[in-house]
Formats: C-alpha cells, structure tokens, sequence
C-alpha cells in the first residue's frame, strides 16, 4: 500500500489561531491556547495517523521583531519551519494587511513548495468582507492556495487537511505511529502551568516567566511533580505568589486539573517561585529552557 508523509509547518503573526488550527487537526490540546501575544515560544511538533498518511504539524511562536535574545532564539523556530516543510500554511485573520517581517513574507511569495494561506475567523466577517480579503490576499500571495476558515469553530478545517494530504509526498513514516508529538511529558506540565500564568497575570509578569519541571514520578495511579517558576525579579515573585498565596494556589489548582485530563490520571503538582534575573537574556539559560538549541 502506498504511503505519505511529510512536514506541515504553520507560520503567521501572533494571535491568527495557530495552536488552535493545530490542536484541531489533532484532536488533542498539545499547544497553548490564550488572548496574549507570544504564548507560543517553542516549535512544537503534533503528529497525525492514519493507515496510509503521517502528517507531521509543527506549532510555530507568531513573527515579532525580536527586542532581546528569548524572542530571537524563538525567530528562529519560526525560520528553521522553512527548511524542512513539505506543505506551508501561512495563517492570517480578517482584517490583517501583512506580515510584520518583511523578509519571512519574500520566503512565503518565493516558496518552490506548496503554500496554503488560511484566512482564520471568518466567523467575525461578513461575506463582503470576506470577499475583499480574499482578493487582497490573492494579489499579494499569487502562489498561495486560499483557504476561508474558522480553527476555532472548526469550519473548513477538515477540507484543509484533505488538501494537506493530497499535497504530501510519498514516504514511509517519520515517527512511530503512535506517537503523537515529540516534546516529553515534562514540556506539557511547564506549558500547562505557563498557560494559566498568562490567563491570570498582566503585563510583563507573564513574559518575564518560565517554568522548570524538576520532578516527574509516574506510579500506577498518581504522578507526582515538583516544578518552579522562574521569574526575574523579586518584585514578580510576589505578584506570582499573591496574598497570603492565594495566586499561587489558583495556578496550581487549574494546572493540576488540566493535567489530570491530559495524562488520564491522578496529579499530585507542588509550585515553587524562584527569581533568575535577566533569564531572557541569558544564552546559558535560554540553552537549559529549551531555546538556542
């Protein structure tokens, strides 16, 4: 039988739906989902099976022009989304005009592989609206199949995974076919939390953290965690801690809750505050997080 697989990789600006264009084509919550700007700071990857196909997504953080080293390293997660994809999704939502980086639009309107620009949250427009964007998206993207979708209410998105998979070479699979991403478990205990920090929290508070799962013990019934969020000064430790701790007590309630969806099972979640100052600019920390990899 006959078999195809391939990288499909989504770039766009921040907030377009990204992570839930591919939570929805997973059918698991793999990426955070929030109002903020920035929530997606890693490339992450979700796999999709079928009997004959492998469809490999990778989440991408929304294209900013970097203001220091965390939002450079995650510029080039989304850069590095160029040189392997088999099928690219650019993403964009009513209303929107451009790309904010100039030199990552020439490499979409210059790609030699198939581009399908999703214009998201159609659901917010009207059909005159809808027919204004598509023309404007048309000229600006010639080599560009357009896509009028909604992520979050799911409208279109089974069609644009049927064009996915017409459009993948033939190849044996990538990863094993039960596996549906590559990021270890501990990378979804640190996003759960970081999620819930972003929901609750304000201004810089939410940017200027990262968590750090130090422990991850999985018994029959009960996975037990230790993990700390890192802040980088002591004024945001107190802000993430809250009154007598009841801020804290909130992140680690809804955290735990989410995570026993996730792994199916009992979550015993401890939460620390650390300050690590100027992390963001710190290569040695930035490498233990994850980035500059």
């Amino acid at each position: 039988m006959s078999h195809k697989a391939g990288f499909v990789n989504i770039i766009g600006n921040p907030n377009v739906g990204k992570s839930t264009l591919m939570n929805a084509f997973i059918g698991e919550k793999l990426s955070i989902i929030t109002s903020k700007a920035q929530t997606t700071r890693h490339r992450i990857l979700g796999i999709v099976n079928g009997e004959d196909f492998q469809v490999i997504l990778s989440d991408t953080p929304g294209i900013i022009k970097p203001a220091y080293e965390l939002q450079a390293s995650m510029m080039d997660f989304v850069k590095s989304a160029f040189d392997d994809a088999d099928v690219l999704i650019y993403m964009v939502e009513i209303g929107e005009q451009e790309l904010k980086d100039e030199a990552f639009f020439n490499k979409i309107t210059n790609s030699k592989i198939p581009v399908l620009l999703l214009l998201n949250k159609i659901d917010k427009s009207d059909q005159a609206q809808l027919e204004s964007q598509v023309a404007l998206w048309s000229s600006k993207v010639p080599n560009a199949e357009i896509f009028p979708i909604s992520a979050l209410e799911g409208f279109n998105v089974k069609e644009v995974f049927g064009r996915i998979i017409e459009l993948l070479p033939m190849s044996p699979a990538f990863y094993p076919k039960d596996q549906l991403t590559d990021k270890p478990e501990r990378f979804f205990v640190n996003e759960t939390i970081r999620e819930k920090i972003l929901m609750h929290y304000k201004k810089e508070i939410p940017y200027a953290v990262e968590i750090d799962t130090e422990e991850f013990f999985e018994e029959d019934n009960i996975i037990r965690m230790r993990s700390v969020i890192m802040v980088e000064r002591e004024t945001q430790k107190g802000i993430i801690i809250g009154h007598k701790g009841s801020a804290l007590k909130r992140v680690g309630m809804e955290s735990r809750k989410d995570l026993e969806k996730f792994f199916g099972k009992q979550v015993h979640l401890e939460l620390y505050v650390k300050v690590n100052k100027n992390w963001r600019s710190n290569q040695r920390q930035l490498k233990r997080f994850g980035y500059n990899q």
